[in-house]
């Protein structure tokens, strides 16, 4: 049985941003809805109100509704015309293919003085001899019935007529009451038939399949499985061929009938279902964490991602390469000390983290060029570093001096020397003769080359004849 809720209202509100006291217009149809109820507690407001192609046997609380212009019942079980006094601005009333045999119930839209509209075509009332004169004469206020416009010649005659016309409509509805017992009563039996037989072979069913008989399902036979795929497969055929005898069965127009027929087709919806299902097995639920409670690697969506740092190396930087032109609100992102989960369109991607990450601390933000979603996480440990101070004019020109200083350094290496090599070894001459331009290096003192003379010995004689020694 399906009822009318606060969550079905809602939802058939959405034009009306989801408010439903101030809701003007609703349409239930093709709900399946089996009883009328709470509408004259949550939408007063109502002026339009569909509930045609549903299981309704009664019209009931509406009363309240003060507003309500326009009521479609069409294609229900209605049988009799009540409840609607206290609908005082009531101006149509739609019960096409209905069950209304109580054509007298009519009479309870007298005081209605804004009513002007009704169908009851395809109602057994409709066949009633005398049927538009009654109803006519009846409703003083109608200006069309079933879609035809009441001429005011035709109203002073049905008028004048009204005590013979009432009389034979009372007359035809006894016998349409003597009919719809008959009917109750079939329909009661054939429902008591039906039990029977489903009780009979839920107990052949389980004659066919014994219980225990002191196996382990592991010791069952091939032959097992193939007997039981048989009897599947014996009273699959079995159902099959009951609903073809039901739907090629001459039925009679009821309200039980239709009820039973919508009960048929459930039926066979839940059958076409298992099948699909016994096919197409559900997948197991996704799994998000391992038995230790740590989050597991899931990417339902299969849409690309990065997961990087930043140049700190204090913030987690995770590129989510979602689709340009998907709408945000399709995306919910949750961020966890240890994970970060996020739901496109109802498919999960998540993602395990090295670090715990401060969660409170996390934001999002989307490209409007590329749709790129970059989540910043930033790390629950962070890294501090010693803060760069801004140097002066004065620091700035020593760190190029020992910038020049570490170069030279590296170009001239110097020589050491032992301390008593240095007393006896005379190391000022141990250089190597270049040309006069050479440049000496930056911040070193210009090489001297004039040339000193020894001392003569004391027995030194210059003769002139011997060639000076260069």
């Amino acid at each position: 049985m399906v009822r009318i809720t606060e969550e079905l209202v809602r939802r058939k509100a959405e034009h009306n941003e989801r408010e439903i006291f101030s809701l003007e217009e609703l349409s239930l149809h093709q709900e399946n809805i089996e009883r009328i109820e709470n509408l004259d507690k949550w939408c007063r407001q109502l002026k339009i109100l569909y509930l045609q192609s549903n299981l309704i046997p009664r019209i009931e609380n509406v009363g309240r509704l003060k507003k309500l212009e326009y009521l479609n019942l069409a294609l229900n079980n209605v049988e009799v015309i009540e409840n609607l006094e206290g609908c005082e601005s009531l101006k149509k009333l739609d019960l096409t293919v209905n069950f209304v045999g109580e054509l007298t119930s009519i009479e309870c839209l007298k005081k209605n003085i804004f009513f002007n509209e009704l169908y009851l075509t395809g109602n057994p009332c409709a066949q009633y001899e005398g049927y538009r004169d009654y109803v006519i004469a009846t409703l003083p206020y109608l200006k069309t019935l079933d879609g035809i416009v009441v001429e005011k010649s035709e109203r002073i005659q049905a008028t004048q007529n009204y005590g013979v016309i009432k009389a034979r409509i009372i007359a035809q509805q006894i016998e349409y009451r003597k009919q719809r017992a008959k009917e109750k009563e079939e329909a009661r039996l054939e429902e008591e038939k039906e039990k029977l037989e489903k009780e009979a072979d839920e107990r052949e069913e389980k004659e066919k399949n014994p219980g225990y008989d002191g196996r382990w399902y592991t010791d069952i036979n091939q032959e097992d499985k193939v007997a039981k795929a048989k009897r599947e497969a014996e009273q699959l055929e079995k159902e099959h061929a009951k609903d073809k005898e039901f739907w090629e069965s001459k039925s009679v127009f009821s309200p039980e009938e239709r009820v039973r027929s919508h009960k048929k087709q459930e039926e066979q919806k839940d059958r076409e279902r298992k099948k699909e299902e016994a096919k197409n097995p559900p997948k197991p639920p996704r799994r998000l964490f391992n038995e230790e409670g740590r989050a597991l690697n899931v990417n339902e969506s299969k849409i690309d991602f990065k997961l990087t740092e930043d140049e700190t190396g204090n913030n987690y930087l995770l590129d989510y390469q979602c689709y340009k032109y998907l709408e945000t609100s399709l995306i919910d992102v949750d961020v966890q000390p240890s994970y970060v989960r996020i739901k496109t369109k109802g498919k999960i991607f998540q993602l395990a983290l090295d670090q715990e990450v401060n969660a409170d601390s996390s934001k999002c933000e989307r490209s409007k060029i590329t749709g790129h979603l970059l989540v910043i996480m930033p790390k629950a440990k962070q890294i501090v570093k010693p803060a760069v101070k801004p140097s002066s004019k004065g620091d700035n020109k020593e760190n190029v001096n020992n910038k020049e200083k570490k170069k030279f350094s590296k170009t001239h290496e110097k020589l050491e020397v032992d301390e008593k090599a240095r007393k006896t070894v005379d190391i000022g001459g141990i250089v190597k003769e270049k040309s006069d331009n050479i440049v000496p290096p930056l911040g070193s003192k210009p090489l001297c080359r004039t040339k000193v003379e020894r001392p003569n010995s004391e027995d030194f004689v210059d003769n002139p004849d011997v060639p000076p020694l260069e």
